[in-house]
């Protein structure tokens, strides 16, 4: 006899390395907890409509809490030969228990038991996920608190711009984080519902009751449609999505982290325990946690694009094809999760090297924007101003020197109407007051925007 649940169809036994090929149970045991919640779920159903007896129904609980318990403890050996997670805890419950766990699957296909078992670790990591977004944008306001009125170069196309406050900067992966977390936030209406009892795919002739089960599991919804419960990775698509598009804006966050941290920039300084060395040059400090981070959006992206390419052109309902939607997601959700509690200790340990941040926009020409608009608070037309300005920058380089050091006699031939007032005026730390505008850099803008970002957490949090 075939120790295959679909063995009595067949008359020759697979070779091991078919079995190998075909089987999951390498990396699906992931899911044994939510099986044998799902499971404990569909026995009691069982049992309240009579489906099974009282008896059958304690003994498969018993059965299967010992199961996961042994599992837990390392005790329970898993065979390749019975492919998946779901069929190796069936094949350990009739060993132990006999029949009664032989009538657990009725009513059941490990169609919906697989897709039952996948909503359940999706919601619980999704909800893990947006947990750990929240720490992080903590630690990120945090640290713009204590930096307020530290200035810093702003950039466009990696060239100096604007002098700009660094809690100014450091907000704007707060409010990045702030969106990816309403997408996973929303994205649960779409993972929070129960495929139990679709069967295979098409429901079953049982007089089963999906609303109990559904509400025994915790689940908002129902798949009103059994072909679409099976078939559905829409939610473990948009899961990808989620986690890649945050990966990006940690890519982005970490790409500045290394910059500021290198020895041209030295803006801040990374803790000793989030990086690392060099095997050959003894003074190396390298930023690795940040550069891994970066380079992990490779692998998210990579797994978004393989699952929509595997579902690209599948037929109803259920397709083998589809046991590729695990591996990949488990490792995204392994890699997001990881990289939000590393990103977190990197920035919270770092140390902001204010005084180097205050030097950098005193030797740039970052204020020249404020000199145009200097001529034009005394009349000049705009597109004028940026002409006379642009001609004193230059003047400026070729003599070596910066705006606030170019003479006097120097600013009156550019134009009459500079006075001396024009070296208080260009003063990074005035250039960032005069921004007043809501959302802009000046001091505060800036403190509204974090008393804007405490309202939304203590919003968030009643």
């Amino acid at each position: 006899m075939s120790n295959k649940a679909w063995g009595g169809r067949f008359s020759e036994k697979p070779e091991d390395w078919v079995d190998e090929f075909n089987a999951s149970v390498g990396f699906d045991q992931i899911l044994i907890k939510y099986d044998v919640q799902g499971s404990i779920a569909h026995a009691k159903m069982l049992a309240k409509q009579d489906i099974i007896s009282q008896a059958d129904c304690d003994a498969i609980i018993k059965g299967l809490t010992e199961i996961l318990k042994d599992y837990e403890n390392g005790n329970l050996p898993l065979d390749i030969s019975l492919e998946d997670i779901h069929l190796n805890i069936e094949h350990e419950l009739i060993k132990r228990i006999g029949d009664a766990g032989g009538r657990l699957h009725t009513g059941r296909s490990r169609n919906d038991q697989i897709a039952t078992d996948m909503h359940l670790y999706t919601k619980d990591e999704v909800n893990e996920i947006i947990s750990l977004i929240n720490a992080f944008q903590q630690t990120i306001v945090d640290i713009a608190e204590k930096h307020i009125e530290t200035i810093m170069p702003g950039y466009t196309h990696l060239q100096r711009a604007q002098p700009i406050s660094f809690a100014h900067h450091i907000l704007t992966y707060y409010w990045m984080l702030d969106r990816d977390k309403t997408r996973f936030q929303d994205s649960l209406k779409r993972i929070d519902i129960s495929p139990l009892g679709a069967a295979a795919l098409s429901g079953t002739t049982y007089p089963i009751d999906r609303h109990t089960t559904q509400e025994s599991l915790e689940f908002a919804n129902l798949y009103e449609n059994s072909l679409d419960a099976v078939s559905d990775r829409d939610y473990i698509v948009e899961t990808l999505h989620n986690i890649s598009l945050t990966m990006v804006h940690l890519s982005r966050f970490a790409e500045e982290i290394i910059f500021w941290s290198s020895a041209e920039a030295n803006f801040v300084t990374l803790s000793d325990a989030f990086s690392t060395g060099s095997s050959i040059m003894p003074q190396k400090k390298n930023p690795d946690m940040a550069e891994l981070i970066r380079g992990k959006v490779g692998r998210t992206t990579g797994h978004l694009v393989s699952m929509l390419t595997t579902l690209k052109g599948l037929p109803l309902a259920y397709n083998k094809d589809m046991q590729e939607d695990k591996e990949g997601l488990f490792d995204a959700i392994h890699t997001i999760k990881g990289s939000l509690r590393i990103f977190d200790g990197m920035i919270a340990s770092m140390t902001v090297n204010v005084n180097q941040l205050q030097s950098a926009v005193e030797q740039d020409f970052s204020n020249a924007t404020e000199l145009a608009d200097y001529l034009v608070n005394k009349g000049v037309p705009f597109r004028t101003a940026h002409e006379i300005v642009g001609k004193l920058v230059l003047w400026a380089i070729q003599h070596n020197v910066y705006l606030l050091d170019v003479p006097l006699t120097q600013y009156k031939d550019a134009h009459a109407s500079i006075e001396a007032d024009i070296y208080e005026y260009l003063k990074p730390e005035n250039c960032i007051s005069r921004r007043t505008s809501y959302g802009s850099t000046g001091h505060d803008a800036v403190k509204k925007q974090i008393e804007v970002i405490k309202q939304k957490f203590k919003t968030t949090n009643e």
